[in-house]
């Protein structure tokens, strides 16, 4: 997604906007606008409508008006839809970070998900619930609507199919739509978290690619983009909740490689130094350390190559690392969470933290630290039960 605004609250959970919805919203009310003859004939023939054609095509500009009254109240039943999750979860304990509108429909952040299978099921299922629901309420209105109101009669009516039909749809089982997550709930009765996941995740980017085929096939780019998302956001969770259950009860500091072992670097260094030890020792990281006269160190600060870069090489010689060197630091405590490190890094998108400890350094950790440990849980089958602290031999970024 691309950035978001608020817009309001309900029931405590912010409601946001991303940039994207308000790219979708007029394509949506042009389609419908564009659609609306077809349309009207379909309502017309399935729930006895008896909308007047030549009402709304009476001028060029109504169909879209329409199509957009439309539209805004689609996004309004996904509004609804995700809040049906959000209460859910919260009931179970789950804070509910906010509620995006965005390009595909609209997404509940929770922060934590629920690993007890009733209750993702519980959660997952009230989404669907609520969509049906609206679209009955829809329909009541639709029915009690005088039939002098064609645009009125026109908008329930396409709601009343439309939120039914986005309740089907999401009971795909392409996790993680709400389908998938269902059936992965229902996977986990008997058997690990981590394996539902995994196994769900595979049937859904199946599920993905069948969705994907039939976009192509059908030139459906909407179609094309909800498969992409599926196949690209089952990928990404599956291996998060593989991480987690991996990482469980493992610490930074088993990870980390110890300051012992790490390679420093002096803030009076020049940058083409710099470059000279990254080349050499093939690292792309550096801690940047000061040393007083009594022999004391203090780290104050780190060096990257993307710091390096910034510098033409012709004047690297002119510039030291302190010049160059980044100060705002991310850092963690040696005893906390591994995951906690891999989400920090996803979050401020970086590669590595420092280990502090008492304003000491203590330790580096890597991405490449902790795909290298979840690579060897992997491989051999286990998970990691670390009895003494590992000694990494290279501090890789």
């Amino acid at each position: 997604m691309m950035k978001s605004f608020r817009i309001g609250s309900l029931f405590g959970i912010p409601i946001k906007l991303d940039l994207t919805f308000l790219l979708i919203l007029p394509v949506f009310a042009y389609i419908i606008g564009a659609q609306i003859e077809p349309v009207i004939e379909i309502l017309n023939v399935t729930m006895a409508a008896g909308i007047d054609v030549d009402a709304l095509t009476a001028e060029w500009w109504i169909p879209y008006l329409v199509g957009l009254a439309a539209a805004i109240g689609l996004f309004v039943g996904v509004v609804l839809h995700e809040l049906g999750h959000s209460l859910t979860a919260q009931r179970y304990g789950f804070p509910i970070d906010s509620i995006t509108l965005w390009l595909l429909g609209g997404i509940a952040a929770l922060t934590e998900m629920p690993e007890d299978w009733k209750q993702e099921l519980n959660i997952a299922i009230a989404g669907p619930i609520v969509s049906v629901l609206v679209g009955v309420v829809s329909y009541a209105l639709f029915v009690v609507t005088p039939e002098a109101f064609n645009g009125t009669r026109f908008v329930l009516g396409y709601l009343a199919i439309l939120n039914v039909a986005l309740a089907i749809f999401n009971m795909i089982p392409a996790f993680p739509m709400d389908g998938g997550r269902i059936l992965r709930a229902l996977l986990a009765r008997n058997q690990p978290y981590a394996k539902a996941t995994q196994q769900a995740a595979s049937i859904g980017k199946m599920f993905a690619l069948f969705m994907g085929l039939f976009g192509l096939i059908g030139l459906n780019i909407i179609l094309i983009a909800v498969a992409f998302f599926v196949y690209i956001a089952a990928s990404s969770e599956a291996q998060q909740v593989t991480m987690k259950a991996a990482f469980q009860d493992v610490t930074v500091s088993d990870i980390m490689t110890p300051a012992g072992d790490l390679h420093t670097i002096e803030p009076d260094a020049t940058v083409s130094k710099l470059i000279q030890r990254m080349f050499s020792e093939r690292h792309t990281g550096y801690p940047v350390i000061e040393r007083d006269g009594f022999g004391d160190e203090r780290l104050v600060g780190l060096v990257t190559l993307e710091d390096a870069r910034e510098i033409d090489p012709v004047e690297r010689d002119a510039y030291t690392v302190e010049e160059v060197m980044t100060t705002d630091l991310e850092t963690i405590e040696p005893d906390s969470d591994a995951m906690a490190a891999i989400e920090r890094m996803q979050q401020n998108g970086i590669g590595r933290l420092l280990v502090v400890e008492n304003g000491d350094l203590v330790g580096l950790i890597s991405r490449t630290d902790l795909m290298t440990a979840l690579d060897i849980v992997q491989q051999s089958g286990g998970s990691v039960t670390l009895t003494e602290q590992p000694q990494p031999t290279r501090q890789m970024g």
